[in-house]
C-alpha cells in the first residue's frame, strides 16, 4: 500500500515528512537500518547482519507498496531517513485480523515526535483495513523507552518469551509481546 506524504514539525523546529519509501529511498534505508543497528541492541539485528543489497530493498519496497493491506512508512528530515516503520498484516483466515508493527528510529531523532507520528499513522491504516482487530509487536528487555511509547499508543503487556535474545557477549533477554485491540 502507498500513503502520499504527510508534513510535521519536529518538537525541535526542523519539519519532517512521513511517506511510503520509493526507489529514490533505497541508499539512505540501507544508511539508515546499518546505523540503527549500529546504535542499540534493542534492534534484532548486528551491523554485520545488515547484508541487503540495493536489489533485495527493492524488491522488498514493491512488494510492501503492491500489497493492499502491508505498509511501510519512512519519516525523511531533511532528506535523511530518520525513521522507518512497517504493519504487516495477517494473510489466512485464522490470522488475518492480526497486524505486526516494527519501528526504529535513529537515535539522533528521539524525543523529536517521530515514533507517536509513525504509530498514529499506523494506527490509522489498520483501522480503516475490515480485517484487522488487533496490532500487535514485540521489544527487547530493557527497552523501557519504546514500551513507554507503545503504552502510550495503547498497547499492554500480553506475553514474554524468555530468554529470546541472545547478545554477542552471550547474555539472554526476554521478548516482550504487547496487542493493541481496535477498540482501543
Amino acid at each position: 500500500m502507498i500513503v502520499g506524504s504527510r508534513s510535521f514539525y519536529l518538537k525541535d523546529g526542523r519539519c519532517a515528512v512521513i511517506r511510503s519509501p520509493g526507489k529514490e529511498d533505497i541508499p539512505g534505508i540501507l544508511a539508515w537500518l546499518r546505523k540503527t543497528a549500529e546504535e542499540t541492541e534493542f534492534i534484532m539485528r548486528y551491523p554485520e547482519e545488515c547484508t541487503d543489497t540495493p536489489e533485495d530493498e527493492q524488491r522488498l519496497i514493491t512488494q510492501i507498496n503492491d500489497s493492499e493491506r502491508d505498509v511501510m512508512l519512512i519519516c525523511a528530515v531533511n532528506g535523511v531517513i530518520a525513521g522507518n516503520c512497517l504493519l504487516k498484516c495477517g494473510r489466512r483466515i485464522k490470522d488475518r485480523h492480526r497486524a505486526s508493527v516494527s519501528i526504529a528510529i535513529l537515535h539522533e531523532f528521539w524525543d523529536q515526535g517521530i515514533g507517536t507520528r509513525l504509530f498514529q499513522e499506523l494506527i490509522r491504516i489498520a483501522a480503516e483495513d475490515p480485517y484487522v482487530l488487533q496490532m500487535e509487536l514485540e521489544f527487547v528487555e530493557g527497552n523501557e523507552r519504546a514500551r513507554h511509547l507503545y503504552e502510550k499508543m495503547g498497547f499492554r503487556l500480553v506475553g514474554v518469551h524468555p530468554d529470546a535474545i541472545r547478545l554477542k557477549d552471550g547474555s539472554m533477554r526476554n521478548e516482550y509481546l504487547m496487542i493493541r485491540k481496535s477498540d482501543c
